[in-house]
């Protein structure tokens, strides 16, 4: 008889739905409230409101990146929100509810003090078709291993060898040299430039993308099947993830055949330098390591798992090639519009390398680049308004709080349950007006001199914080001073283009960020 009764209940699905419904939001919201009592939480201060349960954000926010624009509407959400002087909301992403933050007490606790309590959490279903399992997707036990294996490539001693980068400012220098003082696209260059120093420094092999017909040289030092294509497979499939994660749960409807395409093609590229890692005999590869340390050589006494090699090749390539990249593109795109700064950044290189014929080259260290501190200056505030990874989150792996956000004044705790998304955004961050003053939105690079701008703490993260801090962070930025040291060198004059007058630019929100279109400049 009950079962008869249930039965017949069961299939009045439009009596047993709501039902099912409103006893979930019942105890949704009875959970909510005895965890609020629990760990001494309160509301937040700002709801934030987009459309029936969210629904509409999502299509916003890839139109948004579509057009270049994601980060600039992230600051906007800010400036318009309840109370903007709070740095915290929560919303709704397809009835999800989701945390955003650019509170430096959120963000210390959210990648310091309270590491434990947030992961990475879906970033592995989103970056897995192309990244695998490396250090940019995994948590735990793998996470600390991929970073135990990648500590000694970027140690003091491997990062000093700047003189290792000057055959490849060399090619860089004929591509400039070759347009005679015309209108070219430098973003594209620098991109080509970062590949090659970085498989150089990787693999021990440079894939040598700079050299082609129009300099000279007619057939590649290397060639091989997937070379001639990699650098755009790259770019494509990254700006899928970065769509996959928008989407949250429903990444996976972001699968279409040109990402599966473009994710092939990395994939062969990556898979020529594994095969002849292991086709090496283990005596080849200690003689190669006796020259220094080489991250795929290395990497292959520890496993001889191809998919391993890959999967670990890949993370730090999007690190090694397109941070630098983006931070190389975004300083010439301010330098070009801004003759004064460069005027002075000018004059510190010269004075203590010499410039054109006369640069010392042997003085151009590791030591003597730190000490270099308008160029310095001019990097940070390049990584400030530009950082490499604008946006970024973490998810929850327990009931917890953030520190500030909730009451009626922002300075109470604020509950985020276990397995919710707390975004937060560095971009939006670094242009907090009571941190960098009214001028935050001003590429200034003599900010950096002042009192202030030194006690920043957890308000300046271009290379994020914690246990999971960017381990390639000097390597980067010794790589870029060096690069801006030997073109300011080499070409005293550079100019943007007068037809572009658009400012701030537009930037293409992939993994890392970089312009959108091409960076059009003169240089002689």
């Amino acid at each position: 008889m009950t079962t008869d009764i249930i039965t017949q209940y069961a299939t009045k699905w439009y009596i047993v739905l709501p039902i099912l419904i409103i006893g979930y939001n019942l105890y949704s919201y009875a959970n909510r409230r005895y965890l609020l009592r629990k760990l001494g939480a309160k509301e937040y201060a700002n709801i934030e409101h987009d459309g029936w349960c969210g629904f509409r954000l999502p299509f916003i926010i890839l139109e948004k990146k579509k057009e270049g624009l994601l980060s600039e509407y992230g600051s906007e959400r800010y400036k318009f929100i309840t109370n903007p002087h709070i740095h915290t909301f929560t919303f709704l992403i397809f009835n999800l509810p989701l945390v955003n933050t650019i509170d430096p007490e959120n963000i210390k606790a959210i990648l310091a003090t309270q590491f434990n309590d947030f992961a990475l959490g879906k970033r592995h279903k989103y970056f897995y078709p192309l990244l695998g399992d490396g250090i940019f997707t995994l948590d735990g036990e793998g996470w600390k291993h991929s970073r135990a294996m990648l500590r000694p490539q970027f140690s003091r001693d491997q990062v000093a060898h700047v003189q290792a980068l000057e055959p490849h400012v060399q090619i860089l220098a004929q591509h400039i040299r070759k347009n005679k003082g015309q209108l070219f696209d430098l973003q594209e260059l620098f991109f080509r430039f970062t590949v090659d120093s970085a498989t150089e420094f990787l693999f021990g092999e440079s894939v040598g993308s700079l050299k082609d017909a129009s300099i000279g040289y007619p057939t590649p030092d290397i060639d091989f099947d997937g070379r001639t294509g990699f650098a755009n497979a790259f770019n494509v499939s990254q700006n899928y993830l970065a769509s996959r994660s928008v989407l949250q749960d429903l990444y996976f409807l972001i699968n279409d055949r040109k990402f599966r395409d473009s994710t092939k093609a990395v994939h062969k590229f990556a898979d020529y330098y594994v095969q002849k890692a292991l086709n090496t005999s283990q005596d080849e590869l200690d003689k190669r390591s006796l020259g220094g340390y080489i991250f795929l050589y290395e990497l292959v006494k520890e496993t001889r798992d191809p998919r391993v090699l890959r999967d670990q090749l890949l993370n730090i390539l999007v690190a090694g090639r397109d941070t630098t990249a983006g931070l190389l593109s975004f300083a010439f795109y301010e330098m070009s519009r801004n003759a004064q700064i460069w005027n002075k950044l000018k004059e510190e290189i010269y004075e203590r390398f010499g410039s054109g014929d006369e640069s010392d080259l042997e003085s151009i260290t590791f030591e003597a680049l730190k000490k270099c501190e308008y160029l310095k200056a001019v990097l940070n505030e390049t990584l400030r308004l530009y950082p490499s990874v604008p946006q970024n989150f973490r998810v929850a792996t327990k009931d917890t709080t953030l520190p500030r956000g909730g009451g009626p004044d922002g300075l109470d705790p604020v509950l985020v349950q276990k397995g919710q998304s707390v975004m937060y955004s560095v971009y939006s961050l670094h242009r907090l007006e009571e941190y960098y003053g009214k001028d935050a939105d001003l590429f200034r690079p003599e900010r950096w001199f002042e009192p202030e701008t030194r006690k920043l703490g957890w308000a300046y993260l271009p290379f994020n914080g914690g246990p999971r801090i960017c381990l390639g962070q000097q390597f980067a930025l010794t790589e870029a001073s060096y690069v801006v040291a030997r073109l300011v060198q080499l070409f005293p004059n550079l100019h943007a283009s007068p037809s572009d007058t658009e400012y701030p630019p537009k930037i293409s929100a992939q993994l890392t960020a970089c312009l959108q279109y091409e960076n059009l400049v003169s240089m002689s």
